[in-house]
């Protein structure tokens, strides 16, 4: 009966950490104040692939705002509005580019504030984009440099 007691000790810890560790992990997204409540601010791209509603937004590194949703405009580009942390100043010229946490991760977009003194404000267009990249054209295009420099040594030889 020792035993028992025991085993369910470690499993009742071990499940207490791992739940802690899920809470820790996963309760952070969404903590900003205000969230979904701040500046809305619209980019249109070319290609978003892999972008979702809920991904991020961040300003030198530190997440100031989420995407909000995702539609298609009447020239087949895709416009993403999201929100900003209406504490957060913006300048109009601003850009926004697509990026990717690590080769396959999350995508989550990044803004580079411009030099302008007026700010983004509610229903703002950011006009100077960078599409996402896509993984398997960077792989692509790597295998290819590669095949090129093996078949320049060979030739070389």
């Amino acid at each position: 009966m020792n035993t028992d007691v025991k085993e369910i000790s470690v499993g009742a810890v071990v499940f207490a950490v791992f739940l802690g560790v899920m809470i820790y992990v996963y309760g952070g997204q969404g903590d900003l104040a205000g969230e979904g409540n701040g500046t809305r601010v619209s980019a249109s791209f070319n290609r978003i692939d892999g972008l979702v509603e809920g991904d991020p937004v961040y300003l030198s590194g530190v997440r100031i705002g989420s995407v909000e949703k995702m539609w298609l405009n009447e020239n087949f580009r895709a416009v993403v509005t999201f929100w900003i942390s209406d504490d957060i100043k913006i300048p109009k010229d601003s850009s926004a580019a697509i990026h990717t946490d690590g080769l396959f991760g999350s995508k989550f977009i990044v803004l580079e504030p411009g030099a302008e003194e007026a700010p983004l404000t509610d229903g703002s267009i950011i006009t100077f984009t960078q599409d996402a990249v896509i993984v398997s054209e960077l792989l692509d295009l790597i295998i290819s440099e590669g095949k090129a420099n093996r078949a320049k040594q060979k030739n070389e030889q």
